[in-house]
């Protein structure tokens, strides 16, 4: 693999209560991280910030954004402020037509992992839009087209949760689980196996449903799987099994 092309990382970001920790997950997180060079700029592409077409934040000074409620009080002091980079967001509006907005800007899929794999708030960060009108075969595709600024020193994070039903953990918390735990293995199993396809055609597997109720989750793996280029490997976080009942924390680096 070049040397001068940066990774790409999924990651399983959880509860916005691990923007606080430090815990075994967040730990996982720089693990995956570590051997990465400092990053010109950060394009995210976050579960919680689903668009009918492409949008990009193109401020300045993007905005911590605090979607979630019932949390302390200190998540909601919690605050990200790093630089955006207009210049990206332009780039990418003609890359993959994203139009630029500052109607948003980094919502928790996003900034809870920053503050732990780039505290200093230091490297300007943008964040895409995951358009809701696209199929899983059409995410994967369109993603491809970020592949160049891998060589551009861009740092590219996907950030949602290959298993992600807290709807079905709060009406029966005490389980069973184990459709999670099998759907899960299925995915890591297929991305060992370099089978993209079953990945993308996730929805033929009989626990589809309970796994992914919705794809806004699911989808940024499909932008990092993406990106794997020939000859590069998939580095598993150590949480390859289920660890918080409905919700899948297995995190990944291409490259």
């Amino acid at each position: 693999m070049n040397a001068n092309i940066m990774p790409a990382l999924f990651i399983a970001h959880g509860t916005p209560m691990n923007a606080l920790e430090s815990n075994q997950f967040t730990h996982s997180w720089r693990q995956l991280n570590q051997q990465t060079k400092k990053p010109k700029a950060i394009l995210c592409i976050s579960a919680h910030w689903l668009t009918n077409g492409c949008y990009v934040t193109s401020q300045a000074k993007p905005p911590t954004i605090h979607d979630f409620g019932g949390f302390p009080q200190a998540l909601f002091d919690c605050h990200y402020p790093c630089p955006g980079q207009p210049e990206l967001a332009n780039q990418l509006g003609k890359l993959v037509n994203a139009t630029s907005t500052e109607q948003w800007g980094l919502d928790h899929g996003s900034w809870s992992i920053l503050k732990h794999l780039y505290p200093d708030a230091d490297i300007p960060v943008v964040q895409l839009s995951i358009d809701n009108n696209k199929s899983p075969q059409q995410h994967y595709a369109f993603a491809k087209k970020l592949q160049t600024l891998r060589s551009e020193g861009v740092l590219i994070i996907g950030s949602g949760n290959i298993v992600h039903n807290i709807a079905k953990w709060v009406s029966n918390p005490n389980g069973p689980i184990d459709w999670a735990r099998v759907f899960n293995q299925h995915i890591v199993s297929a991305l060992e196996a370099r089978n993209h396809q079953a990945v993308i055609d996730y929805q033929q597997h009989p626990y589809a449903n309970e796994a992914v109720p919705s794809l806004d989750h699911y989808a940024p793996l499909l932008y990092i799987i993406s990106l794997q280029q020939q000859g590069e490997t998939i580095c598993f976080s150590e949480f390859t099994e289920q660890t918080l009942e409905t919700c899948s924390m297995t995190s990944l680096r291409v490259g």
